[in-house]
């Protein structure tokens, strides 16, 4: 059986995603971890890390990647494509695995890429490592939305300050999300076991939730009644695309969440249903809507 990967690369590890997987790869201790990063770049990361800042060019590249079992790439949108630069360096310095910054919504999905075609560039991205299988093996992760992560934050419509929620069109639609700590243990566990996950794009969840639900959880877990501002798919994917045409990067944020929250055929958000879950696959169990909830308000309060 092959061994567990070792030696293990980061790119991206400053953003929100790739400080959730790098806490994962250093809490997990069985590593050996490179986060790189541009020279430019004045991040911090935390001990035992390797630093190695790189111009990124293909010759840097396999320099800083020799040597290293597997490359984890959390870049953000502005860097998707040039992942395929990223892959060509770690082909040449003989990595054996590479995953691609993938961590949110379905990219091997039409109506998700119709929805928000920016994640066209993550799909083209796997079609690539497709093509590269003989040279490098892969492994994509698709996770839906981040569930504490986005109710701490705001970012899913929810504001524990002001006991507002957004609740899009009958708030009923069932999907499934991915807690932080979740998404870290999937990663550990597929580093862990080479050949099970060897070219395979994965879906994993958290929980199964509707708007509706999260919205009783957290009334429950702050003992109060929320103020609800409703609204319908049609107005956000219409405001969201009109941001997009002026420049306003927040309305790909908004497409994001429509493609969980939204009433669009297709999407296949709850992927507890709509796809096979490899949550067994990586050791991975259901979590619960009202205790993640009532963990990050207590959290909220705490601060």
């Amino acid at each position: 059986m092959t061994s567990p990967f070792k030696n293990i690369a980061i790119v991206g590890a400053s953003g929100s995603i790739g400080q959730i997987l790098l806490a994962a790869l250093v809490e997990a201790s069985d590593f050996n971890i490179t986060v790189l990063t541009r020279i430019s770049s004045t991040a911090t990361f935390p001990p035992g890390v390797t630093i190695r800042k790189s111009d990124f060019s293909a010759v840097d590249l396999r320099e800083a990647l020799t040597g290293q079992d597997a490359v984890v790439s959390a870049v953000g949108a502005t860097a998707f494509a040039d992942q395929k630069t990223i892959i060509d360096a770690a082909i040449d310095a003989g990595v054996s695995r590479f995953i691609p910054s993938e961590f949110s919504a379905d990219s091997q999905n039409d109506a998700v890429l119709a929805l928000l075609p920016l994640f066209a560039q993550k799909r083209e991205v796997i079609e690539y490592l497709k093509a590269k299988e003989k040279e490098i093996t892969w492994t994509g992760i698709a996770s839906s939305g981040l569930f504490d992560w986005g109710i701490a934050n705001g970012f899913l419509g929810y504001d524990i300050a002001t006991r507002t929620a957004t609740i899009w069109d009958s708030g009923d639609k069932k999907f499934t999300f991915t807690n932080e700590k979740q998404l870290g243990r999937a990663l550990v566990s597929l580093l862990r076991q080479p050949e099970p996950t060897a070219n395979q794009y994965l879906y994993i969840s958290s929980v199964e939730a509707t708007q509706n639900e999260i919205l009783a959880a957290l009334e429950n877990a702050t003992a109060s009644k929320w103020n609800v501002q409703r609204t319908t798919t049609s107005v956000e994917v219409g405001d969201a695309t009109a941001k997009l045409q002026t420049g306003d990067f927040s309305g790909a944020l908004t497409l994001v969440r429509a493609t969980v929250y939204g009433d669009i055929p297709g999407l296949g958000s709850n992927y507890a249903q709509d796809r096979a879950l490899a949550n067994d696959l990586l050791g991975l169990r259901a979590e619960s809507v009202e205790e993640t909830i009532q963990r990050v308000v207590l959290a909220f309060e705490e601060h």
